[in-house]
C-alpha cells in the first residue's frame, strides 16, 4: 500500500535537520537529546502501527519518489515490507533510546577528554554526526535500488568513522583509521560489483513496485550471463566485510570496543547487521543460482563465525570487546539463517536482527554506566559482586545475554528457534553422517553463545566484592534510579514486550521471506 504521508522520508530526513540545529545549538544538549530521541523513535512507531494493522504484509512505501531512470539509475523509493520492518524498528528504538543515554555519558566522556589535555568538539558536533549516523542507517533500511543503499553506506561509515575519531578510547585515531579502511574497502568492492551489474543492465533498481504489490528485478545472469559471478563475488565479499563474518572480522573488535560506548550500541548491533539484511534484500534476488551452489559453505561458514566468535569472547578481559566479539558471534547466526535459503531462516535471521539490536544495546548500554560511574571500569578482572551494588544494571544486563542465548522472555528465542528450523529444513533428507556433524555443530555455537554470556554475567554481577571495587566505594545498594539507568531498563522491557507481541512481527515476515525464496526456483 501506498502511505498518505511521506512518512519514511521524513524519518530519515528530519533526524538530519535536527542534527543541522544541533550544531548552532549553545548548552543545549539536553533539549537537543530528547528532541533527537523523539524524531528517531518515529519510524519505529510507524512500523509497529503497521504491524498491528496489518499492512506491512503488503508492503508501505512513500508517496513520494525519486525518478532517476533517464539517467540509468531508476527509481529512489522508500519502502517497510515484512523483510525491513524488523530492521527499522531496531535501529528506531536503539538510535531513539541511546540518543537521552548520550546526555549524561557523553558530557562525562567530554569532561574526561579535557581533563586528559584534549580538546574535542562539542556535544552539538556530536549529535550532528550521531543524528547523520541514524538517519543513514535508517536511508538504507528503506531503500530498494542499489545506489540510493550504496549512498546512505557511504555516509553512515564517514559519520561512524568521526564519531570514533573525536570520541573514542585507546589510540582513537590510529583505530578509526583502520574501520575507515576496511569499511571503505567493503563500499569499494560492493560498489564495483553494483556498478558491473546496474550499468550492463540499464538499471539499479532491484525491488519493483507494482499495483499487485513487491515483486523482484529479473537475477542478473539475464543480463550478466556468466560474469554475473564477478558482480556477485565483489557485492557478497563487500557485504560479509561490513558484517564482520569470520575471516574479514579483524576491524571489528577494535572499533566497537574503542568508541565511544552510545556509538558502540549503534555499530555492534544496527550497522554491522545492515549488511546481513542487504544480502537478502539484494543479493539473493539478483544472484539466486551463485547463493544455491554456496549454499552449504555459506552455512559452514555461518556456524564457524558463531563458535570463533563465541570463544575468543570467553578469552577477553575488558567488557566491551567481549561484546565486540561477541557481536561477531552473533553475525554468524544471521549469515545461518540467511544461508538455508527457506523462508524460516530467512525470517528468523530479520528477526534476530531485532533482538541482537536489543539485547546488545542494552549490554553496552550497561558496560557504559560503569564506565561512566566507576571510573573507566571495564577489566573483568576488577569486577565482581556488582548485582549487589547495581542490582537494576545487572537485571538489564541479564535480558540483555538472554537474547544473545535465546532464552524466554526474550526475542532471541524465536529468532533461534526459526533459524534451527531453517537448518533442520535444509538437511532433512540428508545423510546420517552429514545430519550428525550439522547437528553437532549446532550445539556447539549454541553451547559457546550460553557459556560466554552467563560465564560474563557470573563474572560481573555475583561473587565478591574485588579490592579494586572496594577502593572505588562500591558498596552494596548504592545504585542510584535515574534516567541514565531507566533508559537501559525500557530496552530491555522492549525486549521482552516484543518476545510477548512477536505475532504481528511473524505474519510479516513469512509472506515476505517466502517472496524471497520464490525467486531461487
Amino acid at each position: 500500500m501506498q502511505a498518505g504521508f511521506p512518512i519514511w522520508w521524513t524519518s530519515v530526513l528530519l533526524p538530519i535537520l535536527v542534527g543541522i540545529v544541533a550544531l548552532a545549538a549553545k548548552n543545549s544538549e539536553k533539549a537537543i537529546g530528547w528532541i533527537t530521541a523523539i524524531v528517531l523513535l518515529i519510524p519505529g512507531a510507524a512500523v509497529f502501527a503497521y504491524w498491528v494493522s496489518g499492512d506491512i504484509k503488503t508492503g508501505v512505501v512513500d508517496p513520494v519518489v525519486l525518478d532517476l531512470t533517464k539517467y540509468g539509475i531508476g527509481k529512489f523509493y522508500m519502502l517497510v515490507d515484512g523483510l525491513s520492518a524488523p530492521v527499522v524498528a531496531g535501529i528506531s528504538i536503539v538510535t531513539g533510546l541511546v540518543a537521552l543515554y548520550s546526555i549524561k555519558y557523553m558530557k562525562t566522556r567530554i569532561k574526561e577528554m579535557m581533563e586528559e589535555g584534549d580538546v574535542p568538539p562539542s556535544m552539538g558536533a556530536y549529535y550532528f554526526l550521531y543524528n547523520l549516523f541514524a538517519a543513514t542507517m535508517l536511508g538504507m533500511a528503506l531503500s530498494t535500488n542499489l545506489v540510493e543503499f550504496y549512498v546512505f553506506l557511504e555516509v553512515s561509515l564517514i559519520s561512524s568513522f568521526l564519531l570514533i575519531a573525536y570520541y573514542g578510547y585507546g589510540d582513537r585515531r590510529k583505530i578509526s583509521l583502520l574501520y575507515f579502511i576496511w569499511t571503505h574497502v567493503s563500499g569499494a568492492l560492493f560498489l564495483v560489483g553494483v556498478l558491473y551489474y546496474g550499468i550492463n543492465a540499464g538499471s539499479f533498481d532491484v525491488v519493483e513496485l507494482t499495483q499487485a504489490g513487491i515483486s523482484y528485478v529479473s537475477p542478473a545472469y539475464t543480463v550478466l550471463a556468466q560474469s554475473a559471478e564477478i558482480a556477485a563475488l565483489l557485492i557478497i565479499i563487500g557485504l560479509f566485510i561490513k558484517m564482520a563474518v569470520l575471516g574479514v572480522h579483524m576491524w571489528l573488535p577494535y572499533a566497537h570496543a574503542e568508541a565511544p560506548t552510545p556509538i558502540s550500541a549503534l555499530l555492534s548491533p544496527n550497522l554491522i547487521g545492515i549488511a546481513g539484511y542487504a544480502l537478502v534484500r539484494f543479493a539473493i534476488p539478483l544472484f539466486p543460482d551463485i547463493f544455491q551452489r554456496l549454499q552449504g559453505y555459506l552455512i559452514a561458514l555461518g556456524l564457524a563465525t558463531i563458535i570463533y566468535g563465541g570463544l575468543v569472547a570467553l578469552k577477553q578481559t575488558d567488557f566491551k570487546r567481549l561484546l565486540a566479539y561477541s557481536s561477531v558471534s552473533q553475525m554468524g547466526y544471521l549469515l545461518l539463517g540467511i544461508a538455508t535459503l527457506t523462508a524460516y531462516g530467512i525470517g528468523g535471521a530479520m528477526l534476530h536482527y531485532l533482538s541482537h539490536a536489543i539485547g546488545k544495546a542494552v549490554l553496552f548500554m550497561t558496560a557504559g554506566v560503569f564506565i561512566t560511574e566507576l571510573h573507566g571500569l571495564r577489566d573483568l578482572r576488577k569486577m565482581g559482586g556488582l548485582a549487589r551494588a547495581y542490582p537494576l544494571t545487572a537485571a538489564a544486563a541479564l535480558l540483555g545475554f538472554m537474547h544473545l542465548v535465546g532464552m524466554p522472555p526474550s526475542l532471541g528465542m524465536w529468532s533461534e528457534i526459526l533459524i534451527t528450523l531453517g537448518v533442520v529444513k535444509v538437511y532433512a533428507g540428508a545423510s546420517a553422517g552429514t545430519l550428525v556433524a550439522v547437528a553437532a555443530a549446532l550445539i556447539v555455537a549454541l553451547g559457546v553463545s550460553a557459556a560466554y554470556a552467563f560465564i560474563t554475567m557470573r563474572r560481573i554481577f555475583y561473587g565478591q566484592f574485588t579490592r579494586e571495587e572496594v577502593e572505588m566505594g562500591v558498596k552494596p545498594g548504592m545504585e542510584v534510579f535515574d534516567a541514565f539507568k531507566a533508559i537501559v531498563l525500557l530496552v530491555a522491557v522492549i525486549g521482552v514486550f516484543y518476545f510477548i507481541a512477536v505475532t504481528p512481527v511473524m505474519d510479516s515476515l513469512k509472506p515476505a521471506s517466502e517472496l524471497i525464496v520464490s525467486l531461487l526456483g
